[in-house]
């Protein structure tokens, strides 16, 4: 564990991504309570059952139906882009982070998705005052989103250092190894009782050199 830089994925990384959606879902079900006399919370409610049972896919259509709504979709997506996350770091992430600032390692992000949501959520995390270096792939366009090469090449640049002397930390094996292995990159894998690839498991490949628990124990 003898690395220099030291590269995050975002999502159930860092933070806990049902607490994002959850957050989402809020703003989004303040603006469906003023068209029905259902409540903020009965809403919130059944947007969480209904994410549970058929995934995020169509979501705001079905509630909508349930609650006989007729809302423009895409506006609820803006606002469930758009909206301030009440989010936080996980515990572990926060200690592992000091600790790594105080070995005076150099600390970096990689994560895909919109741009307008990941900066968000980087923001409510204030991570860009202590992360030296930050790739939203959306910002560069989809096909640069990883398994690209690209994001973890242009990281490393932006470290000023070897990719041979840098970490990849994520938790998505479809995704966030692969490359950075081939590229000479370490790779740790964190495994929570929470995620979407919690309980994905896949060929030696796409899998991680490492796979811990909690970040704690990378300290």
């Amino acid at each position: 564990m003898s690395y220099k830089g030291y590269i995050f994925d975002l999502d159930d990384t860092l933070y806990c991504e049902h607490d994002y959606v959850r957050s989402g879902f809020q703003a989004v079900a303040e603006v469906l309570a003023k068209h029905t006399t259902q409540s903020i919370n009965e809403i919130h409610q059944l947007l969480i059952e209904e994410w549970k049972r058929n995934g995020r896919g169509r979501v705001f259509d079905a509630v909508c139906g349930k609650l006989k709504i007729n809302s423009d979709i895409s506006t609820l997506v803006n606002v469930y882009r758009n909206h301030k996350p009440l989010i936080r770091l996980y515990q572990d992430a926060e200690r592992m982070i000091h600790h790594l600032i105080d070995q005076k390692k150099k600390i970096a992000i990689i994560t895909d998705g919109h741009p307008i949501i990941q900066w968000a959520k980087i923001d409510a995390l204030f991570l860009q005052k202590w992360f030296q270096c930050i790739v939203v792939t959306g910002d560069l366009g989809e096909e640069h989103w990883k398994p690209s090469a690209t994001p973890y090449r242009k990281i490393v640049d932006c470290l000023g250092l070897d990719i041979s002397d840098c970490v990849y930390i994520g938790d998505n094996p479809h995704k966030d190894f692969i490359t950075a292995k081939k590229l000479g990159m370490g790779t740790i894998r964190i495994v929570r009782p929470v995620g979407d690839h919690m309980q994905v498991k896949l060929t030696k490949e796409f899998e991680a050199d490492r796979t811990l628990s909690s970040l704690e124990e990378i300290i």
